[in-house]
């Protein structure tokens, strides 16, 4: 899951020049500037203060309703009425309340307007000038956004004010209007305007003709808005305002593509060679990069990078830290080789306005632009499916399925720069999905400071658990570790206890059948929090993973390493749901939700209006299991299991009536059907499969289409120890960093057997990324080009490590032009390694001397074959040196029945294989570790 944008700022401006040799006139657009508008615009004369007067007067009566008029008094001639609209409530029930707190102290109560559907408007009429606040509250609890900010200026005030719902609240993806005014004001300064706040906002002015200007502006992001307004450089009174805007916040998909420069370098290498090398380039301006390193087809070495300058290029390539013979090497590159962003053009209604359901298309043409990359996202009210297809020609296709009607923000870059015109605002009409949303928010409280010797605790609760089948263990900050003690609770779950003996961050681990529960393993700080966030928080339970029509679909929330701050929790989908809360006053709480349809729901967890690490989860609910829950499984594989070893396990229907299938998904996500065949004609069945991997394995078992009880089953396959509570992290890279210089951090993952290491960097640039294998284990290089919080999510077989995620501050320039959340990743598949002083086992194989350059393959059975016949040829390795020889034919529908291979004398080898399907066959040739020239080849057979 990818992490979206935590405190990334961003701001658009709006600069009014006064021009005393024309009239008031507007607008006239001059110039654009990062994104913001420079437009040239005379203050209003003195002359429209009457219209202003006559329309706040007559505002003042459209928002009164008739009970309020015998109320009235004198201040509705001194200030302009308050009105929040479409203020969003939870609907399990409850009462709202409202109160306004004035600058005096004073409480007053303003006027609370079901509008029946979901939301509430508030309306105020001021009777002090200053700021106010507005506490909105359902059930006693703060809603999104409360407390809301206002600041009332008097009508004829003589000076510019601004005033209007949007200085004060809104919501996500939806215009949000206030208005100036400049009456008295002269011609004596320019009038300059700016939004600031977690996305950027498309600001749009209008003048009324009556000495008023209207202003709207576009936010695509939950949470404060900061909007400015200036006069003769002078903040105007109650400036800066303060937005609160609430909201699901916007859905975004994102694809990345483009060019690199491919160029070779001097010398040959093996693919085993290859994977113990690293490479960096360093440019003309000092920044250094990770690039990334290929073996060509013809056995060179080459390098792989996108240039952002002219000029020359050193690339340092190292073995286990050291540079290889003549590195570092010298790349020129010419100006025209360098991407730039101004030359890409862009073309297609789809860039300005688009339909729901529909493929809306526009074209990409990068073919003058030189070499970059391509990052392309769209984000609006949902996740737009997007396609790309790559023309080959330096143009591409774009389109894009939106499900939900709104506006869409469509950002696209080159070369880490926005191209002319991103990012493109585009309206998107037709029919919704119709997804119905609910919403929960919880102020939670910062727990006691735990002190060394006292007792701790953790509590989470997992339905169709024993306390047998469960083990914790706590490891303390110098790496000592004890088992803890696991308890029953009184409302049927269970609590991890432990004495610390020392201060700082503990590591539990929590295990169900030797496999950590969701959200383990769990970080719990002894003594003060050092680091606090919505990247601290953890959630797990089957209600992030599964559910089912009608029945409670539970998950846990652990926010004790957060400190204090709002949750809130939503679930969006096609029905309703009902959310129960219950807090545990521990620092964790237990969610539940029911819903009445089935389909796919996504249910997001946000602390302070921050979504958590996986947040949003992807639940898919099946229907009402009808007699899937009849279904038993039995003598089910739990420890013990090997790779390569065949398993099996017993299948009951118990009298149920249907169909049931299974499959196995394996650590790295292949899918394999298991062969099911019946002991009992319709009642009881074997269901067998062949684990290939180590790690965490998936066993999906469905009856008439619908998960039975306890599905998917998780296996543990290997005997190696591949738990990420284990591994460590160290490097100034995973704490800081600076703009266009490299950083790195070491993954120790001794004594942690093999297994997947994901590493993700999200933040406000892209970076470029790579992984490298050193003693004790990976470094990791990266470097930001845009200076601010970087979020390092760091997971071994699917679990995050402890403290992942890292929070890292970026310092230093601003080297690319900002945009949207950027991600970026590497996967490595692990070998094991071995601490210092620990000696690894032996190879049994012998060390070999060779070139697989030099093997040399003839015969017809390598480009033409006979069905049900004797097809051969032959492999020639006298002068390549010795080595094994290694042979896989592949046809239609599998391996090849019979591969026949003698050994004719000095590494000399005939090869027989017969084919019993028609079609096209592979053959795979290796000496050793590396292909020969030609393989694989291909063959067909007649």
């Amino acid at each position: 899951m990818p992490v979206p944008s935590r405190n990334e700022r961003f701001v658009r401006t709006l600069i009014f020049v006064p021009r005393p040799d024309i009239g008031p006139t507007f607008p006239f657009k001059e110039a654009s500037e990062n994104h913001g508008f420079r437009i040239r615009w005379p203050p209003w004369p003195d002359r429209f203060s009457d219209g202003i007067r006559k329309a706040g007067e007559e505002f003042a009566k459209q928002t009164a309703s008739p009970s309020q008029n015998h109320a009235r008094n004198n201040f509705e001639d001194q200030y302009r009425p308050i009105e929040l609209q479409n203020i969003p409530l939870p609907s399990t029930g409850g009462n709202v309340t409202a109160e306004v707190r004035m600058p005096s102290g004073i409480q007053d109560s303003p006027m609370i307007v079901d509008n029946r559907d979901g939301t509430v408007s508030i309306r105020y009429e001021p009777r002090e000038e200053g700021l106010h606040e507005l506490h909105v509250k359902y059930n006693s609890e703060h809603v999104q956004g409360s407390p809301f900010k206002f600041h009332v200026d008097q009508i004829t005030s003589g000076i510019v004010t601004a005033y209007g719902p949007g200085l004060t609240h809104g919501i996500c993806g939806e215009q949000c209007k206030f208005t100036i005014s400049t009456q008295g004001a002269g011609a004596a300064g320019g009038l300059s305007l700016a939004v600031e706040g977690p996305s950027k906002a498309e600001i749009g002015c209008h003048d009324n003709k009556d000495g008023t200007v209207s202003v709207s502006y576009l936010p695509t992001a939950p949470g404060e808005y900061k909007i400015a307004v200036k006069f003769a450089d002078k903040h105007i009174k109650g400036s800066p305002y303060t937005a609160k805007i609430t909201g699901e916040g916007r859905r975004r998909n994102q694809i990345s593509v483009g060019s690199s420069s491919e160029v070779p370098l001097p010398g040959r290498v093996t693919d085993a060679e290859l994977k113990m090398l690293s490479a960096t380039i360093t440019s003309p301006s000092g920044i250094e990069e990770p690039c990334f390193l290929k073996r060509l087809p013809n056995g060179n070495l080459g390098v792989s990078f996108t240039p952002r300058e002219a000029g020359d290029h050193f690339v340092a390539v190292k073995k286990m830290g050291k540079h290889i013979a003549n590195s570092p090497f010298k790349i020129s590159v010419a100006e025209k080789q360098v991407g730039d962003a101004r030359k890409v053009k862009t073309s297609g209604i789809g860039l300005r306005e688009g339909k729901t359901h529909t493929a809306n298309t526009f074209k990409i043409d990068t073919r003058d632009a030189g070499y970059g990359g391509l990052s392309l996202s769209i984000e609006g009210p949902s996740k737009a499916e997007i396609d790309c297809k790559d023309n080959e020609d330096g143009t591409l296709d774009i389109s894009y399925k939106p499900t939900e009607p709104g506006y869409y923000i469509i950002n696209l870059k080159f070369a880490d720069h926005h191209v002319d015109g991103s990012p493109f605002t585009v309206k998107v009409t037709g029919e919704g999905s119709n997804k119905q949303t609910e919403r929960i928010k919880k102020q939670r409280d910062a727990v006691p400071i735990t002190e060394v010797g006292s007792k701790c605790r953790l509590q989470f609760k997992l339905p169709g658990v024993t306390p047998k089948d469960l083990s914790a263990t706590v490891a303390s900050p110098k790496g000592i570790v004890e088992d803890c003690s696991i308890m029953p609770t009184d409302d049927d779950g269970f609590a991890v206890d432990f004495v610390p003996k020392e201060l700082g961050v503990h590591t539990v681990s929590v295990k169900f059948r030797d496999v950590h529960i969701p959200g383990s393993p769990f970080q719990f700080t002894v003594g003060p929090l050092k680091e606090s966030g919505s990247h601290r928080v953890r959630a797990g339970g089957p209600g992030l993973e599964r559910g089912e029509v009608g029945e409670s679909c539970d998950f846990n929330v652990w926010t004790r390493e957060a400190g204090a701050g709002s949750l809130a929790i939503s679930v969006e989908g096609p029905s309703k749901a009902e959310i129960d809360f219950k807090d545990r006053k521990d620092g964790s709480c237990y969610v539940s939700y029911k819903v009445s349809e089935p389909g796919e729901y996504r249910v997001g967890i946000k602390f302070n209006e921050l979504n958590i690490p996986d947040s949003p989860y992807r639940v898919y609910i099946t229907p009402a299991t009808g007699d899937a829950h009849k279904v038993e499984i039995g003598q089910f594989p739990d420890q013990g299991v090997k790779s390569g070893k065949p398993q099996a396990f017993i299948v009951r229907k118990c009298g149920a009536r249907g169909e049931f299938d299974a499959k196995v998904v394996s650590p790295t996500g292949t899918e394999d059907d298991c062969f099911i065949s019946p002991i009992v004609e319709d009642e009881t069945y074997s269901v067998r499969f062949l684990p290939h991997e180590n790690g965490i394995h998936y066993i999906h078992v469905k009856f008439n289409g619908i998960h039975i009880p306890g599905s998917p089953f998780k296996l543990k396959v290997g005997e190696e120890d591949c738990d990420p509570a284990a591994i460590k992290v160290k490097g100034d890279g995973i704490s800081k960093a600076v703009s266009g210089h490299k950083s790195e951090f070491i993954i120790d993952t001794t004594g942690t057997g093999t297994g997947t290491l994901a590493v993700t960097i999200d933040g406000p640039s892209k970076v470029s990324v790579n992984c490298s294998e050193v003693d004790e284990g990976y470094k990791v290089r990266y470097t930001p080009l845009l200076p601010g919080e970087y979020y390092i999510s760091i997971k071994y077989n699917g679990v995050h490590i402890p403290l992942s995620p890292f929070k890292v501050i970026c310092t230093g320039d601003k080297l690319a032009e900002p945009g949207v959340q950027e991600t970026s990743s590497v996967v490595v598949e692990t070998v094991k390694k071995y601490a210092k002083g620990q000696a690894a086992p032996k190879s049994i194989l012998p060390v070999f001397k060779s070139d697989a350059s030099k093997v040399a393959c003839k015969g017809m059975g390598l480009k033409k074959a006979y069905l049900n016949k004797q097809n051969t040829f032959s492999v020639q390795g006298a002068e390549a040196g010795n080595n094994m020889l290694f042979c896989s034919v592949y046809g239609p529908k599998g391996p090849c029945e019979e591969v026949f291979i003698k050994h004719i004398g000095r590494n000399n080898y005939n090869v027989n294989y017969v084919a019993r399907d028609r079609g096209e066959y592979i053959i795979v040739l290796k000496w050793g570790e590396d292909h020969v020239p030609g393989s694989p080849f291909r063959a067909e057979v007649f």
